[in-house]
């Protein structure tokens, strides 16, 4: 487990100059151009006229804190000798522009493959922040589908650092290269653990030597087949998981890992409201077909897990995920607490026949206290366990539906053994017949306004069960 400027903005801040604009501004646009902060200096020199006199200058604090926003671009056919400040002269590497970046900075990224130096611990390794009013923030530029591929220990870290936004990138992982045989003899050598061809990780998010993350956002990515985990956090706080395709994850590592994983939560305030979300995801065949090194034996490969979090003060929303056939469970939360899984739809897990499936379920918490799981569609194949209730403290199942052919270990007052009706579960799409069980049945929550597709989330007179609000 692991793991441009804005004339606009910077015109309107110099408000107390539109007497003068005539002196001052090209001079202070000039340095703007140029991306140095605005401090004092800038007035040093300008002539003293009489209009000037007569409007005070702000004062010194003010000032020092206009700096600007620079957006650098990156392309496969750049090079990193250059300014890296248009697409004409964009930087060649991801990390030439992650070394630069200051608080309000955007990357933005271009179509293409961007593949990891030999010894590189990653192809992106974020350790530098961002502030509250200034994320830092690595985006696909504008209609391109760039590319991540990597046989190192992560195709993206952030090590640290927070304020980080990562949108609509590829991380692609090392898993076509390898294959069983070669997986499983290198877990019987001593270097197993620090072998990065099969254990390295898509995304990661761990702490530091200056500290833990927090404030991350993980958005509209495509990450799969990587040996370790897919999107994985440790030790963090205030992070988004949201509108992600995970899949083919996890397949070669000696590390119990799964699809996405919110490890060893770590709690930055005392705030207890929702701080972490897991929401709008999609995966599905993630598995491990190596043990783990600690157990001796396959344990996770999850969809999605929030695992040895029971110290975490915040809660976790993880809701409108759509999870299957993957090698463990579809969703479930483990020696954790503060935990709501609503509205999710979980089809065919626990592909592992290592792992004690009567003991699970689709979706199910374990050893963990204050968690509520509802209004969800559990599916699971005949005999297996669609949730369960190993040793928890309130935790609540309710408004659930179970498929008719599951061994069901416990039931709240409002769940529903019964057919859900999915569009056609064989190809992948989980949306509702109109004669659904699952439609208009559902309890409302009121932090839950959407759907898995984005659509209101209460279409008719209650909510439907499931990721999906039916039309």
């Amino acid at each position: 487990m692991q793991h441009t400027l804005f004339f606009p903005m910077m015109i309107h801040g110099f408000g107390f100059l539109s007497l003068s604009a005539s002196l001052v501004l090209p001079w202070a646009l000039t340095g703007l151009v140029q991306g140095q902060k605005i401090t004092e200096s800038l007035f040093k020199d300008v002539p003293q006229s009489s209009t000037v006199q007569e409007i005070p200058l702000p004062n010194r604090k003010l000032i020092s804190r206009i700096s600007t926003a620079t957006t650098y671009y990156v392309s496969s056919n750049g090079n990193d000798r250059n300014s890296g400040l248009s697409t004409s002269s964009a930087f060649r590497t991801l990390q030439r522009a992650a070394n630069l970046t200051n608080p309000g900075d955007t990357v933005l990224i271009m179509n293409g493959e961007y593949k990891n130096e030999p010894k590189n611990g990653a192809v992106l390794g974020i350790k530098r922040s961002g502030t509250a009013n200034a994320w830092i923030k690595y985006k696909a530029y504008p209609g391109h589908f760039p590319k991540i591929q990597h046989n190192t220990w992560n195709g993206i870290s952030i090590t640290g650092a927070s304020y980080i936004e990562i949108n609509g990138l590829e991380v692609i992982g090392n898993n076509a290269h390898i294959n069983y045989d070669y997986a499983y003899a290198s877990s019987q050598n001593k270097e197993a653990q620090s072998n990065r061809l099969t254990n390295g990780n898509c995304i990661s998010i761990e702490p530091g030597d200056k500290g833990r993350s927090h404030h991350i956002n993980i958005l509209n990515n495509k990450v799969h087949d990587c040996g370790g985990a897919g999107i994985s956090a440790k030790q963090a706080d205030y992070v988004k998981v949201d509108n992600n395709t995970v899949f083919n994850n996890s397949w070669y590592t000696v590390y119990g890992c799964s699809g996405i994983s919110m490890l060893d939560n770590w709690s930055s305030d005392n705030k207890q409201g929702y701080k972490i979300f897991v929401t709008n995801n999609k995966s599905y065949n993630n598995r491990m077909y190596i043990p783990w090194f600690k157990a001796g034996k396959i344990t996770d490969g999850n969809g999605i897990i929030v695992d040895v979090s029971k110290g975490y003060r915040g809660r976790i929303l993880v809701a409108n995920n759509i999870t299957y056939k993957n090698g463990g469970s579809g969703i479930h939360a483990h020696d954790s607490q503060h935990i709501d899984i609503i509205n999710n739809t979980a089809y065919l897990n626990q592909q592992s026949p290592e792992v004690k499936k009567k003991a699970k379920g689709e979706i199910y918490a374990g050893y963990s206290s204050d968690v509520k799981i509802f209004n969800n569609i559990m599916y699971a194949s005949p005999g297996n366990a669609v949730n369960s209730n190993m040793k928890n403290v309130n935790v609540s199942y309710n408004y659930n539906v179970y498929s008719n052919n599951s061994t069901i270990n416990i039931t709240g007052s409002h769940d529903m053994i019964a057919d859900p009706q999915f569009v056609n579960a064989s190809a992948r799409d989980f949306r509702l017949k109109s004669t659904s069980p699952a439609i208009n049945s559902g309890l409302k929550w009121s932090s839950l306004t959407t759907d898995f597709l984005g659509n209101p989330r209460v279409s008719g007179y209650a909510p439907d069960r499931g990721a999906y609000e039916n039309r």
